[in-house]
């Protein structure tokens, strides 16, 4: 084949088993032969609209097969694929469709008010409505388009937790790579099982579990979105082998009333990232006898950066692993000299998994790496003797209080083992007395109760009292970004209240 890159694989896979199971979504199944035709067809009408090697095309809707099937249409011509965050406001995508270009919609019947309310609109825009009737008249012939696997695959938008999002671009080494990466750490097996319960548009849920999957010739089962009794459901009937997360969705998971009684004998592996994992939560999996490996990385890297594989899931417990096979972590001082064991310093990695750069933006990625093209994720990590790196927080999450550093991600883990408590963060804000003190948000399991007094009394028993934040406020929710992460900007932003 001329294509070495991922609009390759259906046509691979269907060659050696055309008759499996690729995708079961709402109860309908597409084998890995029907994914092949579909996705030819599609790349046929997309060829129509004029997309050609290097175009973009833009996929705006929940979890479902036509997700899957446009993007190998588009990698099937040499295109660039665009997952958009179905979340954002009309104005928010304007931004994106703009900056990538894009010059085909394809969007969901959800996401239909929205697409109407584009001011950025590409001169092809198609609902999922009229997909299967645009799909049908599309050319079965076969194509093979020559595609490098250095040519981009994806632009993938940054969750922008504070100012514009920046394209991390992604060429089909770096997706080829980082499914690599993770073989090497997970024993995925070709009649795995997937849960795809997060959502696509995020680097974790496509690159992590649907694309291995996919290479592999397992099942993925596709969940619209997130949904705690449907999860249970889906696993139960389709005896799931392999689901990721991030800590919200495990949180609820083992929050809800089915967790005592559910029969999750079939899970081998659960996979978190995202966010740090509290220690409490990976050990009320492992008390069930579950397997939790936590992941470190970013969209930057598509995604995995280091990884806790199974064997060491229990005696490392809240470490985010080891470096994948084929990529370096260093972990540095300010001025670039490497850590000791126990320090804290940021995560540079260099890898053929790590992204060229930011599409159309020089300036950002001139920044972003240093001198033999490492790259700086702006994440702080220490090391422990055995070289596991543990994620502490963010670099621009850390405060400092009194003249001491405070990481917020520890003390968000300390009170997350409040029994009360189904979710926190903390953030630093400003204060006359010590420069800056901590401000702690937090939600409650239902039927419980939890005052600030009772919970800064919690904290001083297991904390430094410099970490204890100065204020504490109960919340419904917290307000988080598509992929799951807490959107510490827009808690910062809130008026402060009298300290308690």
């Amino acid at each position: 084949m001329h294509n070495q890159g991922i609009g390759s694989w259906p046509g691979r896979r269907a060659q050696l088993s055309p008759g499996r199971t690729a995708f079961v979504y709402e109860g309908a199944a597409v084998t890995y032969a029907g994914v092949e035709a579909r996705s030819t067809r599609a790349a046929h009408r997309l060829r129509e609209a004029g997309v050609r090697p290097g175009d973009r095309v833009a996929y705006l809707g929940p979890n479902h097969p036509a997700f899957a099937e446009t993007m190998f249409a588009t990698h099937k011509l040499g295109g660039v694929f665009v997952p958009l965050n179905f979340r954002l406001s009309a104005t928010e995508l304007d931004y994106v469709l703009d900056h990538s270009g894009a010059s085909v919609l394809v969007h969901a019947p959800e996401c239909a008010a929205t697409a109407a309310a584009l001011t950025v609109r590409p001169p092809t825009a198609l609902g999922l409505e009229e997909y299967e009737e645009w799909l049908a008249t599309g050319d079965p012939a076969p194509l093979d388009v020559a595609v490098s696997r250095d040519d981009p695959a994806f632009i993938l938008y940054t969750s922008g937790t504070t100012g514009r999002p920046k394209g991390a671009v992604l060429t089909h080494a770096n997706i080829i790579w980082n499914t690599l990466n993770l073989l090497v750490c997970l024993d995925i097996a070709s009649d795995e099982v997937t849960l795809i319960s997060a959502p696509l548009f995020h680097v974790a849920a496509l690159n992590q579990t649907l694309l291995p999957t996919f290479l592999k010739g397992g099942r993925s089962v596709i969940m619209p979105k997130w949904d705690v009794d449907v999860c249970y459901e889906l696993t139960a009937k389709h005896r799931i082998t392999w689901m990721f997360g991030v800590t919200t969705m495990f949180a609820a998971f083992a929050q809800s009333p089915r967790w005592a009684d559910a029969d999750l004998s079939s899970l081998r592996i659960l996979m978190a990232g995202g966010d740090p994992v509290p220690e409490a939560l990976i050990r009320t999996y492992q008390e069930r006898g579950l397997v939790f490996c936590q992941g470190y990385g970013l969209t930057e890297t598509a995604p995995g950066a280091t990884f806790l594989e199974a064997a060491e899931s229990v005696n490392k417990a809240g470490s985010a692993g080891l470096p994948v096979f084929f990529a370096d972590v260093r972990l540095v001082r300010p001025d670039r000299t490497e850590t000791e064991p126990g320090e804290r310093g940021e995560v540079l990695i260099q890898g053929p998994n790590v992204t060229p750069g930011y599409w159309r933006n020089p300036e950002a990625t001139e920044a972003s790496f240093s001198e033999g093209g490492w790259f700086h994720s702006g994440d702080i990590a220490t090391r422990d003797e055995d070289g596991y790196v543990s994620i502490v927080d963010r670099l621009k999450d850390m405060y400092i209080s009194g003249g001491e550093n405070v990481y917020p991600a520890e003390v968000e883990a300390v009170l997350f083992q409040h029994p009360a408590l189904a979710g926190c963060a903390v953030v630093g804000v400003p204060d006359e007395k010590w420069g800056q003190a901590g401000r702690a948000f937090y939600t409650l399991r239902p039927g419980t109760t939890a005052d600030p007094d009772e919970l800064r009394s919690f904290l001083a028993s297991r904390v430094a009292k410099y970490k204890v934040p100065l204020y504490f406020e109960e919340v419904d929710s917290l307000p988080r970004t598509g992929s799951g992460k807490i959107q510490k900007q827009k808690l910062r932003d809130l008026p402060l209240p009298p300290a308690t």
